[in-house]
Parts: structure tokens; sequence; C-alpha cells
């Protein structure tokens, strides 16, 4: 059994889990594209000989493509950061008033990777004026992912990051394309979705233009496209036309520990052919 690589920034949402899943309806071709990479734990664990990935978050994409140039230089001043004395609460409010105040793409990636280790539950957020508002996250010792960080660098000499959305991304498909989108989830209740990732935040439009793009990309174009997602009426009408499967995962679906319940999730699948199968496994 190979080992799966782990991406080196906690992640709300991450899709480490998923991998297995979501690989078993990839199929082959040349490059895969991601027009919302997350922390790449997609990128990490399939073997295509070149990745087009794309995020909103500039802060992601500058400090990913910081990584792939020169991972050591990134390495050495970001374990600066990572000792005992700055898992702080002061030290991380400092830090993430200066990241909020910083141009420097360096300076924010460095700031970036320390506030996403010591907030709180790997969420990144911000608010209307675009500034990082997670709170302290009072972790016992926070991991500095050193090991993760060189495995992404030398993975991702293949790749290459730009700061679009997704109906950019969509625009540069090519043929002998795949597609994988992780887009925000869609809510399960009126009450259960945080919003502000980047921006404005992830629509119900925006699901439903993700989906209609999806189709038209898969069978007037023959470029297949998987999405993830919550498995609720709305998905299950917006992805009409797909093969889908259902996985049973465990989410985290609210700040209080005992909440941790598994929750049903879709994965999506448009090709050439309908199909409306659906496939109940439960993990």
């Amino acid at each position: 059994m190979i080992k799966k690589q782990r991406a080196f920034l906690k992640w709300a949402g991450g899709k480490f889990k998923l991998v297995d899943a979501i690989v078993r309806h990839l199929p082959a071709g040349q490059r895969l594209v991601e027009p919302f990479v997350g922390a790449g734990s997609v990128f990490l664990n399939t073997d295509y000989a070149n990745y087009l990935l794309c995020d909103i978050n500039r802060d992601l994409i500058d400090m990913y493509s910081i990584v792939q140039r020169d991972p050591e230089h990134f390495i050495g001043l970001a374990g600066e950061l990572f000792i005992a004395a700055n898992n702080d609460s002061e030290f991380y409010y400092n830090t993430r008033k200066r990241f909020n105040g910083a141009k420097d793409p360096l300076d924010r990636a460095l700031g970036f990777l320390y506030l996403n280790r010591h907030g709180f539950n790997g969420l990144c957020r911000y608010n209307r004026k675009g500034a990082f508002n997670v709170p302290f996250g009072s972790y016992k010792k926070p991991y500095f992912p050193e090991a993760e960080i060189r495995g992404f660098s030398k993975k991702s000499q293949r790749a290459e990051f730009v700061c679009f959305g997704y109906e950019q991304a969509f625009e540069l498909l090519q043929p002998n394309d795949v597609v994988y989108c992780d887009p925000p989830y869609a809510p399960l209740s009126s009450t259960s979705s945080f919003t502000t990732y980047v921006g404005a935040g992830f629509s119900l439009d925006d699901q439903a233009i993700l989906a209609r793009s999806s189709r038209q990309t898969a069978f007037e174009r023959g470029i297949p496209v998987v999405i993830s997602n919550h498995d609720i009426p709305l998905t299950r009408e917006l992805y009409r036309g797909a093969k889908l499967e259902v996985i049973s995962v465990q989410r985290n679906i609210s700040q209080k520990g005992a909440s941790r319940k598994k929750v049903d999730e879709l994965i999506a699948l448009y090709d050439t052919e309908t199909a409306d199968n659906v496939i109940n496994l439960c993990q």
C-alpha cells in the first residue's frame, strides 16, 4: 500500500480522508485541474503529468509559489516562528495584526502558515475588509510541518499555481484535462455554514453555475469533472446527470467536540455518459 501524503496546512473540509474515494472517480488524463485547490490533498495523492492548481485566496497561492521555488529558505524562516514561546495568545494576535498589514508576499506567507497552525480549527477566514480574523486555537504544541512542506515542494514542480476563480479556471481547460472541484460546501442547514472564506463567499448561485459548467464541460467538450459536496436535496438536484457516490465521513459540524458525527457527502462524476446510479458506501 502506498502511504498517502499529507498536506502541510490544516484545512477545514480538507480531503485527506476522502482521497481514496475521490481518486477512484478521477479518469486518466494529462493534467489535473483544481479550481479550488485548498490544502491540496488530492493534488498530493494523484499522479498526473501536470497540474493547474487554482484558488481565489491570494495568500494561499502566493505561499504555494514560494514553497515551490525555495522550500529550504521558507522552512528556515518559518521554523523560527514555531517555538514554544510563540504558542501564546498575545504573540498570535500580534502576528495576526502584522499579517493583516503586511504587503510583502514572503512575510504574508510566513504569517499565513503560523496562523494556520496556531489558529482555531484550521479555519481560513477573512472579514469584509479582507482582514484575517480567526481566533487563537490554544493548542498544546502546534506541529511544524517541515517534511510535508518539502514533499509539497517536490510534487509542485509539476504544477502551475494561479489565483483565479472557478469560472476562469474552466476557461483554461484543454483537451485531455481532468477537473476536480472541491467548492465551499452547500450548507447542511440555514445555520450551519460559515461565511467569508475570501471576499463575498460562495453563494447558492455559484453552486448552480458550477454544476452547469461541469455538465457542459463534460458533455460538450469531453472533459470529465468530479465534484465533492454535502449530500442534500439541493446538490442531488444540481448534479442530475452525474454518476453519484455517497460517502459517510466524520465531520466536526459545530464548535463543540461532542457534535462530531458522520455526515453524508456526494462525489459526482460528469463524463460523456449519463448515469443516475448511486452507490452507498460507509466508512
